[in-house]
C-alpha cells in the first residue's frame, strides 16, 4: 500500500468500531466531517499513540481485517504516521491487512500438539479446507497444551466469538463453519466464548471443561496457588472473598509499602517467568526511584510453547491476580497498572475484564481503596500474536503503540520503563505468589522449598502423558515426582524443560529447583515440562523449534535475524542426511546468537537443539 494519507474512507462499520473505542471525532483534523470552522482553525493534535493497538483490535474484531481506509482513519484519530501504523499492524499475526473471512481457524502446530498427533490433524485440515489462508492458518502454541491437539476459531462481528477445540479432530475442524450453535460459555458477564469437550468431560454449569482437565490436583488441600481453581466461581467477587480473598491486601495496608517489600524480600520469592530475579529487589528498586509516575505491568503474554499456567490462573481465579496487582502497586507507588494479556486467551480476557470492573465498582480499584487514601486502577491490553512481546521491554513498546521489539538494556525498567518512567514488571504466577506471602508471613513461605528456591512452583505438563495439566509442587521435588503424577505413556525418551527456549533432560531425578536444573545444564524457565516417548520424531520436534524461532524473531538484531534462519536451514538438511559440516555450522551459529543477540529469544534459540545433539545423540 502507499504509506501516506490517500483520503481512503473507512466503511461505516470500521468507523463505528474505532469511534466506539475513541469516541466521535471532534473535527475534520481528527477524521470527522469537514466544516467551515475547520477551514479557518487548525486544531491542536493530541497524540494518543498508546491506543493504536486497541484501535487495530477494534477494527479487526468487528470486520476480521484492517483495510487501508480503516488504517488511515485510525492514523488521523491518533495522529500517527501511516507508515508507522502499517509497521505496527503488520507486526502481529492475529491482525490482517488483507481481506479474509470473518471466521478464521487457528490450528496449533507447536510442540505439545505435535507430540499428540497435531501434524496429522493439520494435514487433514489442509486436505479438506485447502491451503492456509482460506479460512484457516497454522498457529504457534495457543496455550491449550493440556487439550492437545488444539485449535482456536476467532470470529469477527459486532459481538466477536471464540471457540476452543481440544482435543481436536480433523473432521471437527474441517466442519467448523457449520458447527450448529456452540454452547455459550459461562455466565452472561463472561462473554461469548465456547469450548469443545475435553476427553468427553465438561462442567455443565459453566459449559467449560471440568477443572480436573487443566488442574488434575484440583481440590487437594496442600495446594497454594491453585487452591481456588475449580472451587470458587471465577465470576463472583463474594465467593472469592469467602475463600480468603483480599486478606492479603488488608494486611498490606496495615504493613505499609516498606513493610510489604520487606516481606517479599524475606520470603525469597524470585520471578517465575524464567529469569528468576528476586522480586523484592525489583520492587524496592522501583519504589525508591524519585521520578514519577511509577507503572506496574503484569506480563500475561505467556507465549512459550508448552506454557499455560497463567491462563489457568486467570481463567479460574481472576480476582487473585487483580488483588495481587493491587498489592504490588501499593508497595511500589504505582497509580496505574497495565495487564498485558496474549490475544489467544479470549476466555481469560473476558473473565479479567469482568473481575476488574467488579473490583472497581466495589471500591477495590480506583480512588481511596478500602478507605486508605490509596488510588490504583488497571487497564487491560490485549496482545495480537507475537511471542517476542513476552520480553519485558517489548511489552512497553507494544503498549506505547510501537512494534513489539525489545529495547537495549541498560537502562533497566526500574529506571526507565513504560512511557520512560520507573516500571515494575512481573508475570502472573509471580504476582499471585505474593498473596500467600502476606497471608501467612514471609517465614512460613520461605520454609517451603529450598534455600534458593522458596515456595511452590507451577509446572505445565504436556506431551505423551495420561494426565496433562498444571501441577503445583514445592521446590525440591524431583522430575520423577512430577512424572508419577502425570503418568507418562509408553517408553520415556526425553523431557524438554523450559519450552522451546529450554533444554532436554533424561535423568528423572533432576531436582525441580532453579539451582538443581542449572546444575543439570537445563532451566526451569516458565515451568514447561514436555514429555516425549520413543514414538515421537525428535528431528521433527527440533525442526519445529527452529521454525518457531525463525518466525518469532523480530528481526531487529543481525545475530538472531540471520542465525535463526541458518539454524533452520541446517536442521532441514540434517533431517535428510547427517553432515558434520552442518553440525559445526549449527554450533557456530548457536554460540553467536547466544553471545550477541539483544534479547532472550536469540540468546536461547540454540539451547534445545544443542542439548538434543549432545545428550540425546539425535544426529549421531
Amino acid at each position: 500500500m502507499d504509506l501516506r494519507f490517500r483520503d481512503v474512507e473507512p466503511t461505516e462499520e470500521e468507523r463505528a468500531a474505532v469511534d466506539a473505542l475513541l469516541g466521535p471525532p471532534a473535527s475534520a483534523w481528527e477524521g470527522g466531517p469537514r466544516t467551515d470552522a475547520d477551514l479557518r482553525v487548525a486544531a491542536r493534535a493530541e497524540r494518543s499513540r498508546d491506543l493504536l493497538l486497541p484501535a487495530l483490535h477494534a477494527v479487526n474484531d468487528r470486520v476480521g481485517w484492517v483495510s487501508e481506509g480503516a488504517l488511515d482513519y485510525i492514523c488521523r484519530r491518533l495522529t500517527v504516521p501511516p507508515a508507522e501504523a502499517y509497521g505496527v499492524a503488520s507486526f502481529y499475526s492475529l491482525l490482517s491487512l488483507e481481506p479474509r473471512p470473518a471466521r478464521v481457524l487457528h490450528v496449533c502446530t507447536d510442540l505439545a500438539c505435535q507430540a499428540r498427533g497435531g501434524d496429522e490433524v493439520r494435514r487433514r485440515v489442509e486436505e479438506r479446507l485447502g491451503p492456509p489462508g482460506e479460512g484457516w492458518q497454522p498457529s504457534p502454541c495457543l496455550g491449550l497444551c493440556e487439550r492437545a491437539p488444539a485449535a482456536l476459531a476467532l470470529e469477527a462481528g459486532e459481538t466477536p466469538r471464540a471457540t476452543v477445540y481440544g482435543p481436536a479432530t480433523a473432521a471437527e475442524l474441517a466442519a467448523h463453519d457449520e458447527t450448529d450453535g456452540p454452547v455459550t460459555d459461562g455466565p452472561v458477564t463472561d462473554g461469548p466464548v465456547t469450548s469443545r469437550p475435553v476427553t468427553g468431560r465438561r462442567d455443565e454449569e459453566t459449559c467449560e471443561p471440568a477443572a480436573e482437565a487443566a488442574v488434575p490436583q484440583a481440590g487437594r488441600p496442600e495446594l497454594v496457588l491453585l487452591r481456588r481453581i475449580g472451587v470458587v466461581d471465577p465470576a463472583s467477587l463474594d465467593d472469592y472473598r469467602a475463600h480468603g480473598g483480599y486478606a492479603a491486601l488488608r494486611r498490606a495496608l496495615r504493613l505499609g509499602p516498606a513493610g510489604v517489600i520487606r516481606e517479599v524480600l524475606e520470603s525469597g520469592l524470585v520471578g517465575r517467568g524464567g529469569a528468576a530475579f528476586p522480586t523484592g529487589r525489583k520492587w524496592d528498586a522501583t519504589a525508591r526511584r524519585p521520578d514519577h509516575p511509577h507503572y506496574l505491568v503484569c506480563n500475561a503474554d505467556e507465549s512459550e510453547p508448552g506454557t499455560f499456567k497463567d491462563r489457568v490462573l486467570m481463567e479460574g481465579d481472576p480476582y487473585a491476580l487483580v488483588e495481587a496487582m493491587t498489592v504490588a502497586a501499593y508497595a511500589t507507588g504505582c497509580a496505574r497498572g497495565y495487564l498485558y494479556i496474549r490475544g489467544e486467551y479470549p476466555r481469560a480476557t473476558r473473565r479479567l475484564e469482568h473481575a476488574i470492573a467488579t473490583a472497581r465498582a466495589r471500591g477495590l480499584l480506583g480512588g481511596d481503596i478500602l478507605g486508605h487514601g490509596f488510588s490504583f486502577d488497571i487497564e487491560l491490553r490485549r496482545g495480537a500474536g507475537a511471542y517476542i512481546c513476552g520480553e519485558e521491554t517489548a511489552i512497553f513498546n507494544s503498549i506505547e503503540g510501537y512494534r513489539g521489539e525489545p529495547r537495549s538494556k541498560p537502562p533497566f525498567p526500574v529506571e526507565k520503563g513504560l512511557f520512560g518512567k520507573p516500571t515494575v514488571v512481573n508475570n502472573v504466577e509471580t504476582l499471585v505468589n505474593v498473596l500467600p506471602i502476606l497471608e501467612h508471613g514471609a517465614q512460613a513461605y520461605a520454609a517451603v522449598g529450598t534455600k534458593e528456591s522458596t515456595g511452590t512452583k507451577l509446572f505445565c505438563v504436556s506431551g505423551t502423558v495420561d494426565k496433562p495439566g498444571v501441577y503445583e509442587l514445592p521446590f525440591g521435588a524431583t522430575l520423577r515426582d512430577l512424572l508419577d503424577l502425570a503418568r507418562p505413556v509408553g517408553t520415556l525418551r526425553a523431557v524438554l524443560l523450559g519450552g522451546a527456549a529450554g533444554a532436554f533432560v533424561t535423568d528423572p531425578d533432576v531436582p525441580l529447583t532453579f539451582e538443581g536444573t542449572r546444575q543439570a545444564g537445563a532451566t526451569l524457565g516458565s515451568g514447561v515440562v514436555l514429555v516425549l516417548n520413543d514414538t515421537v520424531d525428535l528431528k521433527a520436534i527440533l525442526l519445529r523449534i527452529a521454525e518457531f524461532f525463525r518466525d518469532e524473531s523480530c528481526g531487529q538484531c543481525v545475530p538472531c535475524r540471520v542465525g535463526t534462519v541458518r539454524q533452520e536451514e541446517a536442521l532441514h538438511r540434517l533431517s535428510g542426511r547427517v553432515d558434520q559440516r552442518d553440525l559445526l555450522l549449527l554450533r557456530e551459529v548457536g554460540r553467536t546468537m547466544r553471545d550477541a543477540s539483544i534479547c532472550g529469544l536469540g540468546q536461547t534459540a540454540w539451547n534445545a537443539v544443542e542439548s538434543a545433539i549432545d545428550r540425546l545423540g539425535v544426529y549421531s
